[in-house]
């Protein structure tokens, strides 16, 4: 089964008066590559949410974000109403002894003063609520899996379709196979007799005629194309399939579509080659995306 590097999972979930979003996206790369955004109240979990991931996801370039939304009214912070008398009194007495009219509106005045609203505590996280960041990184991580799922088995359907083009391809070349030899040995034969003058061993023609064919003989390389789509259908079904492993195999189909082609000397065979690169083409672009 294959799965795709591409994959998209979120999860919210609700911790007293807060809600906890966690996000994670990811793309193919060659190796793990993770970027993180992590709530400051987190960061003492990084590494354990870093061993999640890495264990999840394996491998691709991975984007991850947790962060809280907290209520309006428990986000508010204090009024630090000892503060506020002692502004008052101190404003009164100034007032007093220089003779400067009082404020009009002592309301508007005072909440203008320094340090009237404050946070002094300091938030700690408690195994209890880690339970739950971690229950909800869990369930994004799963839906990204899920994803990737999916993904993947649009990945195997494109890839099955371009392997049965190959082989079709593949087929289609043995008409102009026989065909070619027969026209070889006929051009060879043609051109000796246009020079009367030249007289030739029949046995010897003959001989270096098979060696010429031979040269040119395919049988091999089909053979091996065909022992490679077979494994690459094999690989595609293998519930540790990689695509890695699925990119070494389509390279090896690439060296003997490249000799079959170099080999060819007929238009319609050469025609042929062009169209099985194209199909392997595609199959190697798409397999950068397999996990």
């Amino acid at each position: 089964m294959i799965l795709s590097m591409t994959g998209y999972g979120k999860a919210v979930v609700a911790f007293k008066e807060k809600k906890i979003h966690v996000e994670v996206k990811s793309l193919n790369s060659k190796q793990l590559d993770l970027s993180t955004r992590i709530a400051p109240l987190y960061r003492e979990k990084e590494m354990e949410i870093r061993q999640m991931i890495s264990a999840a996801l394996v491998r691709g370039k991975v984007d991850f974000s947790v962060w809280i939304e907290k209520d309006a009214t428990a986000e508010a912070a204090p009024i630090n109403a000892a503060m506020v008398e002692s502004y008052y009194r101190q404003l009164k007495e100034i007032a007093e002894h220089t003779g400067i009219p009082e404020p009009v509106d002592w309301f508007y005045t005072l909440v203008r003063m320094p340090d009237i609203t404050t946070r002094t505590e300091v938030e700690e996280l408690s195994e209890e609520e880690w339970a739950v960041v971690r229950k909800a990184i869990g369930e994004a991580l799963n839906a990204l899996v899920e994803f990737r799922k999916q993904e993947g088995a649009a990945l195997q359907r494109k890839f099955s379709e371009k392997i049965d083009n190959i082989d079709n391809l593949l087929k289609s070349i043995e008409p102009y196979e026989k065909q070619r030899v027969e026209k070889i040995r006929q051009r060879i034969t043609e051109g000796l007799k246009s020079i009367p003058e030249v007289e030739y061993d029949k046995n010897r023609l003959e001989q270096e005629l098979i060696y010429y064919i031979e040269k040119l003989d395919i049988s091999e390389e089909k053979q091996r194309l065909a022992n490679h789509l077979k494994y690459f259908r094999e690989t595609m079904e293998d519930s540790d399939c990689q695509g890695k492993k699925l990119g070494f195999i389509a390279q090896e189909m690439g060296r003997e579509i490249n000799t079959t082609g170099s080999k060819s000397n007929q238009a319609e065979m050469q025609n042929i080659v062009v169209k099985m690169k194209d199909e392997l083409e595609q199959i190697k672009e798409q397999v950068l995306n397999a996990l």
